[in-house]
């Protein structure tokens, strides 16, 4: 079985910085793994502690920084890595970034079985991305996957969390998943392991890599932008703490009674 595991490098959002098209400027930013995704590399990780026959190559779209994310990815358990890294695909929106991404599993990486995506980028929080791509890759897709519950030999079987309850869904392969919040706990790394994920050689892709126009990727491909982006005011309320019942009459008698607005 052959896994891509998409995942992020977001930006540590107490210290973020805009370009002038309104994007995130990412360059020389300290930088983390999207939460999300290492939910995605653990279910991932699973499946090969599991069943054995499954070969995890870590995928992700940003600047050459993401090296690093990369390398820890290899350090826990992850097989092989792929970067995709060009100066043309900054400013890209989730159309753009998954029209790339899925240009770069069918030139770079055929023959995949599953895609694994987190739900969500902590960054943009949109969860566009992961469905964008198997639209454009043609595959089926599962959204909200809370876990795995079995494989077989061309379709994977999956709990679905939703607002209304829970969905047991069997997928035929290839497929993407996209993956929430779950129980694992985080893998850590062996010393062996960060070892050789430092030895390891880490493809870099670009747009003429995969026979991409200019047009179609980046700021440039991207149908929509951000038209406006700032820190929302904080304002500075009274507050004061009930400790009774009897306390809490008082304030609504002195708002007008329970049926006043």
């Amino acid at each position: 079985m052959k896994v891509i595991l998409c995942i992020k490098q977001v930006p540590d959002t107490s210290d973020i910085k805009w370009t002038e098209n309104n994007t995130i400027q990412r360059e020389g930013l300290e930088s983390i793994i999207n939460p999300y995704d290492v939910y995605a590399m653990e279910v991932s990780l699973s499946l090969k502690k599991k069943y054995g026959d499954v070969e995890i190559t870590a995928l992700s779209m940003g600047p050459r920084q993401a090296d690093k994310m990369l390398r820890k990815a290899l350090a826990v358990g992850v097989d092989k890595a792929v970067l995709l890294s060009d100066k043309k695909f900054a400013g890209a929106d989730t159309y753009a970034t998954g029209k790339t991404i899925a240009k770069a599993v069918e030139t770079k990486l055929p023959g995949y079985d599953l895609i694994i995506c987190g739900q969500f980028a902590v960054d943009g929080d949109t969860a566009q991305t992961g469905p964008s791509i198997a639209s454009f890759l043609n595959i089926p897709q599962v959204t909200y996957v809370k876990e795995i519950l079995q494989y077989s030999e061309d379709t994977l079987t999956v709990l679905r969390e939703l607002d209304c309850g829970i969905e047991k869904v069997k997928v035929k392969l290839p497929a993407l998943i996209c993956v929430l919040k779950n129980s694992f706990e985080p893998s850590r790394a062996s010393i062996n392991g960060v070892i050789e994920s430092q030895k390891a050689d880490i493809p870099v892709y670009g747009l003429d890599d995969m026979g991409l126009e200019p047009d179609e990727a980046g700021l440039k491909g991207s149908p929509t932008y951000v038209n406006k982006a700032f820190r929302a005011p904080q304002k500075e309320v009274d507050c004061k703490f009930l400790n009774s019942c009897e306390d809490l009459l008082q304030v609504i008698e002195q708002c007008g009674g329970p049926d006043n607005e």
